[in-house]
């Protein structure tokens, strides 16, 4: 009973990491990525966001609510997983390790993000191209938001290739070798798109570089 209970908890923490949390920092890096067309375009994009009909309940049902589950459940994975890389060297076990890794980062990243734009716009603070360039003026911010969206597109792009081997996809040898470029070819398209983004609010021109 408990083994079954443990295999649900596992397929749903698998499919709520894809869908809709997954679905949630794509939306995530098509919105934001107006910042580099300029301010204008990345405030109206906003405000579009911002004005969606049911937005909380939306962002409560369809976001934070999986998220909460992915992420506690993934750290109760992290904590009791026995990582063996140090004996076996092999790809993927360095995958599974910079899986839980990148999740806990990924966490705190988040976390963080949500208090700094969506609880303080409930307090007033205004979200805007000019909120996220003062952030973006400090250098440590900086390289905290970059790491930031590059653990969290690996981990997407990571838990992607899970996924599919969990769900029964990606059987074969040869099916999970494919997936596995194909989604580290996600995870630098991603990694480029986010970053890109954190230079448009500094300077637009280094985002067209």
């Amino acid at each position: 009973m408990a083994k079954d209970r443990e295999f649900l908890n596992r397929r749903l923490h698998s499919l709520l990491g894809v869908i809709p949390v997954g679905v949630f920092l794509l939306n995530h890096l098509v919105v934001n990525n107006f910042a580099t067309r300029g301010a204008e375009s990345f405030n109206a994009a906003v405000n579009f966001m911002g004005n969606l009909p049911f937005l909380f309940l939306l962002e409560l049902i369809v976001i934070f609510l999986p998220l909460v589950y992915h992420a506690v459940y993934g750290l109760y994975i992290a904590y009791t997983a026995k990582n063996n890389v140090s004996r076996f060297g092999f790809f993927r076990n360095w995958m599974f390790l910079l899986q839980r890794y990148t999740g806990v980062i990924t966490l705190i990243f988040i976390v963080w993000h949500v208090w700094e734009t969506r609880v303080a716009a409930l307090f007033g603070q205004h979200v805007d191209f000019n909120m996220m360039a003062t952030i973006f003026s400090n250098p440590a911010m900086m390289v905290f938001y970059i790491v930031g969206v590059i653990s969290a597109s690996f981990h997407l792009a990571n838990g992607i290739w899970s996924f599919l081997v969990s769900w029964g996809i990606t059987i074969t040898p040869r099916s999970q070798q494919i997936s596995s470029y194909v989604t580290m070819a996600l995870f630098v398209v991603l990694s480029i798109g986010f970053v890109r983004i954190i230079f448009a609010f500094m300077d637009p021109q280094l985002a067209n570089m």
